[in-house]
């Protein structure tokens, strides 16, 4: 399998101007770990993630480095933690340059790169613009959702992949983080949704599309008090 097989299409992204409080709020309420920065046409310029935001004065978990580590680091290693503690907008706490695949990358590709590099998400681009990502948790469904030994995805189920998002990513009520995955007509629904009536929806949209033969929901439902279920 490869990337366009199994990543989540609709991309939520930031822009490098946008406050650091901005990007949390949007990671929380979307239910992501981070998020592909980009400018003003669209061109891939970073990643912002949680674990860009940790280190930060505001809720007093600033590095505490002993003075001979400072001595060996040196003062510009003191000046980017600073930046990173104190920054107030992603362009000043992103990871620049940030590793990417392409749509064809197979996943055994995909698994070695976050493993190596201890990262939890990979953006997928076309050229220097972003067309899905694939995090830990796609490879995660995809073992829950294809552990079983049917035949591999094939050019039909790619056509049913993209008639299912195009069908579901532009409502309302469509789960986020919203990721599809066909296998020989069998369909696989992950995401969040924030009420229990978009399940039924989200199901009846893919029975819809032509060429479907079952529907398996492995959405997760979210309260809002208490997240994910």
């Amino acid at each position: 399998m490869r990337a366009h097989q199994i990543m989540t299409r609709s991309v939520i992204t930031i822009k490098p101007g946008a406050t650091i409080v901005e990007a949390a709020d949007i990671m929380l309420q979307r239910h992501v770990s981070g998020l592909p920065v980009v400018d003003e046409t669209d061109r891939l310029v970073g990643v912002v993630s949680e674990g860009d935001l940790i280190r930060r004065s505001e809720i007093g978990t600033q590095r505490k480095r002993g003075r001979w580590l400072k001595f060996l680091l040196g003062p510009g290693q003191s000046a980017t933690d600073f930046v990173h503690e104190h920054g107030r907008r992603v362009s000043e706490v992103m990871t620049r340059s940030p590793l990417t695949i392409t749509e064809d990358t197979p996943l055994v590709e995909i698994a070695d790169l976050m493993e190596k590099n201890n990262i939890k998400r990979l953006p997928v681009v076309r050229g220097d613009k972003v067309v899905g990502i694939v995090s830990r948790a796609n490879l995660m469904q995809a073992v829950v959702s294809l552990a079983s030994e049917v035949p591999a995805p094939n050019a039909a189920d790619d056509h049913i992949r993209i008639g299912i998002i195009e069908a579901l990513e532009k409502k309302d009520w469509s789960p986020s983080g919203l990721n599809v995955i066909v296998r020989d007509g069998t369909v696989f629904l992950n995401g969040v949704i924030n009420d229990e009536r978009a399940r039924q929806a989200a199901v009846v949209a893919a029975e819809n599309v032509q060429g479907v033969k079952k529907v398996c929901d492995q959405m997760s439902s979210v309260d809002v008090s208490y997240g994910v279920e």
